[in-house]
């Protein structure tokens, strides 16, 4: 839902824009009520007119004036509640009187962690890895997924986990893999949110 302004010169823009939009279309807002905006506007207006003219009781003025101005909150937040039945089957009608009625953004999550990897080899420098996409439920949706590998030569410490490819379903067939060694891969889903935790890890030796 769109944010009530703030700041007194957002109010004042606002509420000159319902009036302008309640008397110009007055079929679409059959509940606007535009003297009693007119009426809270107008009295906003004179407690500061009050407040320039007695800087000695600037305390008193202000405190009075913006006792005024929440009561022309008050009045507008009142239509505006209105206004969202009276354009509930068409509210994009509410630009007409500078108000919007976006619908509240979701914050997309982080994908789940991918499942159950397994590396198959199907030939000389060829690996086919399988896996399940993440358990549905309160997590985001799988943009794609990143298959990380690292290798382990015997004697050898393993290396550092690299990027190998990306995809988007889960399974992939690797080609051009390094031979007689052993090799593990695990894999990370990605979303506009973030990674996912990475998958179990899987050997093979091609």
């Amino acid at each position: 839902m769109p944010k009530f302004p703030k700041k007194e010169a957002d109010v004042y823009d606002l509420v000159n824009q319902m009036i302008a939009g309640y008397t110009a279309y007055p079929a679409v807002f059959p509940h606007a009520n535009v003297p009693a905006l007119e009426d809270a506007l107008n009295d906003a207006h004179n407690q500061v007119i009050v407040q320039n003219c007695f800087l000695a009781d600037a305390r008193i003025a202000t405190e009075a004036k913006e006792d005024a101005l929440d009561d022309l909150v008050a009045e507008m937040k009142r239509q505006l509640k209105r206004s969202t039945v009276d354009t509930k089957d068409n509210p994009t009608a509410l630009t007409l009187i500078g108000w919007d009625a976006k619908p509240e953004s979701k914050a997309i999550r982080k994908p789940g962690q991918p499942r159950n990897l397994e590396a198959i080899q199907q030939g000389p420098g060829v690996v086919f890895l399988d896996w399940k996409a993440p358990v549905p439920g309160k997590r985001g949706a799988v943009r794609h997924y990143i298959i990380l590998r690292r290798e382990h030569a015997p004697g050898q410490p393993f290396t550092q986990w690299t990027h190998e490819a990306i995809s988007l379903n889960p399974e992939i067939t690797l080609i051009n893999q390094p031979r007689f060694v052993q090799l593990e891969y695990r894999i990370i889903a990605v979303n506009a949110s973030g990674v996912s935790v990475p998958s179990n890890v899987a050997a093979v030796v091609v």
